[in-house]
């Protein structure tokens, strides 16, 4: 009597592992060339973005358009933004990678944050009606979290050719271009350093919403009193 080959059944593992690595493969093509997921780590963008939240992140909304103020930019804070980092500890180098990917945890030296000046602008805080102005003209910015000042620190900046100069939209708990006035750079992040826009909130699910891309905030014409 003859006996039942295996061979069929080694082919199959084969397929399997064929087709779990073309799909990894396709996967990272797909993430490093259009579109990534993100973890919010912190409520710095409130109300927006909420802790916790996972996003789907565009890396080819800015080649069309031109990055400008109002707009939400995820982008790589090393040069800049890094010594806001919570800095993982080395051994713990591969598993924040592989939570990224999962889109489990946020990368050590990735932000999110809101651009309010672009290059040429001159950002002052504040007015004597307590508003951000850009070049001398107030800006309105209702997507503040709620009772938050537009800042409780005063600065004075130019933003200089190819920089941006980045916020949180809850103030009073984001570290942003205001923390590092001091610092080489000055606060300003490369625009270089840009990933891309977010464009989807995907998890939790109660929370599935389009993220669009915000008119640019034009400065108020209104004056004081009016």
């Amino acid at each position: 009597m003859e006996h039942t080959k295996r061979q069929p059944r080694r082919l199959g593992w084969r397929f399997v592992l064929l087709a779990v690595f073309l799909a990894v493969l396709i996967s990272g093509l797909v993430r490093s060339l259009w579109l990534d997921v993100y973890y919010i780590p912190s409520a710095s963008m409130e109300p927006m973005f909420q802790e916790g939240d996972r996003i789907l992140v565009s890396r080819t909304d800015f080649q069309s358009e031109p990055v400008g103020r109002g707009d939400i930019v995820v982008f790589d804070g090393r040069g800049s933004f890094a010594p806001l980092g919570s800095g993982a500890a080395p051994a713990l180098d591969f598993l924040a990678d592989a939570g990224h990917w999962l889109g489990l945890s946020g990368g050590d030296s990735t932000y999110i944050k809101r651009v309010i000046g672009v290059a040429g602008d001159h950002v002052v805080c504040c007015d004597a009606g307590g508003r951000l102005t850009v070049n001398g003209q107030p800006v309105e910015e209702p997507y503040l979290y709620a009772g938050d000042a537009p800042s409780q620190l005063k600065f004075s900046v130019m933003v200089p050719e190819g920089r941006l100069w980045l916020m949180g939209d809850h103030r009073s708990q984001s570290a942003d271009s205001r923390s590092l006035l001091g610092a080489p750079g000055g606060g300003m992040v490369p625009l270089e350093r840009v990933i891309g826009r977010p464009v989807q909130i995907i998890w939790p699910l109660d929370r599935f919403t389009a993220i669009t891309r915000p008119p640019e905030a034009t400065p108020s014409t209104a004056t004081n009193g009016q």
